[in-house]
């Protein structure tokens, strides 16, 4: 299994980041996927979640309405797209990989992890 995360870099407060997820090694098809992040200090924190087919999401109270997941099960790839961005999301974001098709938010329903993609927010 193999997760590569890309698209990171330097936002300014309020503007957007497109983060994508590259796949392979398992049928990305018959799994759910997540997002987390981490910042220095602070332990990794779930962001969003979405289901197998791609028709159901979840995500965390602090980016609900601004974060946006998705996926195409036709390209194995897994994106985040993450508008009105505050400084307080400034932190390492990984692509992760659910143990099975269901969903959740908890870091123990994920069994493979991507490198992550620095994401900083600041004027």
């Amino acid at each position: 299994v193999q997760l590569v995360e890309s698209g990171g870099g330097l936002a300014q407060p309020g503007g957007s980041l497109r983060l994508s997820c590259a796949a392979s090694g398992f049928t990305f098809s018959t799994y759910s996927m997540g997002w987390f992040r981490q910042a220095p200090g602070k332990e990794r924190e779930f962001v969003a979640a979405i289901i197998w087919t791609g028709g159901g999401t979840s995500y965390a109270d602090s980016v609900k309405g601004r974060f946006t997941v998705s996926r195409d099960n036709a390209k194995n790839t897994l994106d985040l797209q993450m508008n009105s961005l505050k400084p307080e999301d400034t932190a390492l974001y990984y692509c992760a990989k659910a143990k099975t098709r269901s969903i959740n938010s908890g870091i123990w329903g994920y069994d493979y992890w991507g490198q992550g993609t620095q994401v900083t927010v600041s004027s």
